[in-house]
C-alpha cells in the first residue's frame, strides 16, 4: 500500500527545501504547488525538492513538477531534486525534467549546485 503524503519544509541558504513522505500523486503534487507558491511569492527562487521517502510519482504529481518548473524558469529560479528513488530518476529522465531543473544526490550538494 502506497502511503499517504505528507511534506515539511525549511529555509537554508536562501533556498526552500521541501521533504515529501509518500506518493506524488495529484493530493500530494498540490500540496507541493502550495508549498513552493508560498515561499515564491515572498521572492524565494532556489527549490530544492528532497524525494527521499517519496519512491512513486505518478503523471499528474509530475504536471505539477513541470508547473513549478515552468514558474521558476520564467523568474530565473532553480529547482533541484535529491535523493532520487532510481525509478522516479528513470521516469525524470525519460520525461525531459532534467533539461529544465537539476538533481543532486542529497541537499547538502544541491545548497552547493543553487550558489
Amino acid at each position: 500500500m502506497v502511503s499517504d503524503f505528507n511534506l515539511n519544509s525549511e529555509i537554508r541558504d536562501n533556498n526552500v527545501v521541501i521533504y515529501t513522505t509518500g506518493y506524488i500523486n495529484n493530493l500530494g503534487g498540490q500540496k507541493i504547488i502550495d508549498e513552493f507558491n508560498l515561499h515564491h511569492q515572498n521572492g524565494i527562487n532556489n527549490f530544492i525538492l528532497n524525494l527521499a521517502e517519496s519512491k512513486v510519482v505518478n503523471s499528474i504529481g509530475i504536471s505539477f513538477l513541470i508547473e513549478i518548473i515552468e514558474k521558476l524558469n520564467d523568474s530565473e529560479g532553480k529547482l533541484i531534486f535529491t535523493n532520487l528513488d532510481p525509478s522516479v530518476d528513470k521516469t525524470f529522465t525519460i520525461m525531459g525534467l532534467f533539461h529544465y531543473a537539476e538533481k543532486a544526490e542529497n541537499v547538502d550538494e544541491a545548497i552547493s549546485k543553487s550558489k
